[in-house]
């Protein structure tokens, strides 16, 4: 059955990025369907951050065509982006909070760079983003520094929350963190794009994440997307790189998810 265009949240076709002359995406093509959790997968340095960050225009194309909730995306500068900026969260890797910045202030930055709200209100809303991610209203006092690995990626995802996107990009939530505080992170991005009705882009390298919480998986090798489905459909992919991961040593304990 056909998905009909207006069904998809990100549409990238014939992409091509690449630094001088060391191509990183070769002519790729990926849709990412509205209320899904996409899981992004590939080789360490094999261009999952470089994709996710073309998708958002940090990092100019040099050929294809990309379209975020029916916007075209130019670069960083484009009009157009910057509007459509407005519909997406991110949480990069290791949270990348300001340390000068204490918890509230950190959720309220998207706030005072797009809006123009009074002081209490941005209060109200950074607390009520902090008890989203399930975290208290005192913990917006404290600093990064203060904080635990959960907590910090806890914060950094209330601030992608701040402005009430319809897609989150999510840059290796689950990395640093040990099993316990991976599956209740993990359980919490289900919860939120249930509660939220979200799209979350999500580029990881944790197999238990792409397992319990992906609806599909996309695995990107040699610069393309050679494979994408739900994790029991990868789990058959005849490709090598997808074998090799998907079937290796560190991935025996992987099952697929039930339908």
């Amino acid at each position: 059955m056909q998905t009909a265009p207006g069904q998809f949240a990100i549409r990238v076709h014939d992409l091509v990025v690449g630094f001088r002359r060391h191509v990183v995406i070769h002519h790729l093509a990926l849709d990412v369907r509205r209320g899904e959790i996409l899981g992004l997968v590939g080789a360490s340095g094999g261009g999952k951050s470089v994709l996710m960050r073309t998708i958002i225009g940090l990092i100019p194309r040099q050929e294809g065509e990309i379209e975020v909730m029916g916007a075209p995306i130019g670069g960083n500068h484009d009009r157009t982006t910057r509007n459509a900026a407005g519909r997406w969260g991110i949480l990069f890797q290791q949270g990348a909070l300001f340390s000068s910045l204490t918890v509230r202030q950190n959720i309220q930055f998207p706030l005072r760079e797009n809006l123009v709200l009074s002081s209490a209100l941005m209060d109200e809303i950074a607390t009520a983003k902090l008890e989203m991610v399930g975290l208290k209203p005192e913990d917006g006092d404290k600093f990064p520094s203060e904080l635990s690995g959960g907590m910090t990626k806890r914060v950094a995802l209330a601030r992608a929350l701040a402005l009430d996107p319809a897609i989150v990009f999510l840059d290796e939530p689950t990395s640093g963190l040990d099993p316990i505080a991976a599956g209740d992170f993990d359980a919490l991005i289900k919860t939120l794009q249930k509660t939220l009705g979200l799209t979350v882009f999500m580029v990881t390298h944790d197999l238990a994440s792409l397992n319990t919480v992906c609806d599909r998986v996309a695995a990107l090798a040699d610069g393309k997307i050679v494979a994408i489905g739900p994790m029991r459909e990868l789990l058959q992919s005849e490709h090598p790189w997808v074998r090799a991961y998907f079937h290796g040593k560190r991935s025996q304990m992987l099952q697929p998810k039930a339908s």
